[in-house]
C-alpha cells in the first residue's frame, strides 16, 4: 500500500460514517490492536504498519479481504503470524463495524474463526478469580 498524503486521508475521513470516524481514533480499538500484535510477537514498525493498514481499511483504501496479504507482503509478517493477526482483527475490530465496511466495499465481510482460543478478557477473567485482599467481610 502506498503512503497517502494527509490531506487526501482527511478528505476520505470527512465522508465516512460516524462509526468509522470514531473507530479511527478509538483508544479501545488502539488497545485491542496493541494486544493482538503483542500476543503475536509483532512490535515496533511492524505493529505500526498493522495499525496503519487497519486505518486504510476504515478509510476505504484497503478491502478487508486483502488485509492478510498486505500483512505478509508489505509488513513482512510470516504467513502464520499474518493469518493469526488478520483473524483476530476481523473478529474484534472489523466485525463490530461490519455494516459500515460492507457499505463502503460493496462486499460481504467474512469473519473466520480462530484456530486457537483468544480473548481480550483473558487477563480480566484470571484476575477476577483472585481473592481481593482489601474487601472486608460482610459479617
Amino acid at each position: 500500500m502506498p503512503d497517502y498524503p494527509k490531506e487526501q486521508l482527511w478528505e476520505l475521513y470527512k465522508d465516512l460514517p460516524k462509526n468509522l470516524q470514531n473507530a479511527l481514533f478509538s483508544s479501545e480499538i488502539g488497545d485491542n490492536i496493541y494486544e493482538i500484535c503483542e500476543r503475536n510477537g509483532v512490535e515496533g514498525k511492524k505493529a505500526s504498519g498493522v495499525s496503519k493498514n487497519i486505518g486504510y481499511v476504515f478509510l476505504g483504501l484497503l478491502p478487508p479481504s486483502d488485509f492478510q496479504q498486505v500483512l505478509k507482503k508489505e509488513i513482512g509478517l510470516t504467513p502464520k503470524t499474518a493469518e493469526d493477526i488478520s483473524i483476530e482483527i476481523e473478529r474484534f475490530i472489523f466485525l463490530p463495524l461490519r455494516k459500515n465496511l460492507e457499505a463502503i466495499y460493496k462486499e460481504t465481510i467474512k469473519v473466520r474463526k480462530p484456530k486457537k482460543k483468544t480473548s481480550f478478557l483473558k487477563k480480566e477473567a484470571i484476575s477476577s478469580k483472585k481473592k481481593d485482599e482489601y474487601r472486608e467481610s460482610i459479617s
